[in-house]
């Protein structure tokens, strides 16, 4: 018998349909999380999902790198 808490794992239509409710802060507040097991490969270098910024801009969810801070 399964603790108290357990909760069964979602299915994707529900992550979908999950995700389709949030709003763009929350997306980004979302990917934000995710990036940091992604990698983008393209023809000329690798960058880390944790050196990526999301941020909202206008209606969409922008992904820059990141600027270093000092």
């Amino acid at each position: 018998m399964p603790p108290p808490t357990y909760r069964e794992p979602l299915e994707a239509a529900e992550i979908i349909q999950l995700f389709g409710q949030l709003t763009l802060h929350q997306q980004a507040a979302l990917m934000r999380l995710m990036s940091r097991n992604l990698v983008i490969k393209t023809d000329s270098e690798e960058i880390m999902g944790y050196e990526l910024d999301f941020n909202v801009d206008g209606a969409l969810v922008a992904a820059t790198t990141a600027s270093e801070e000092d």
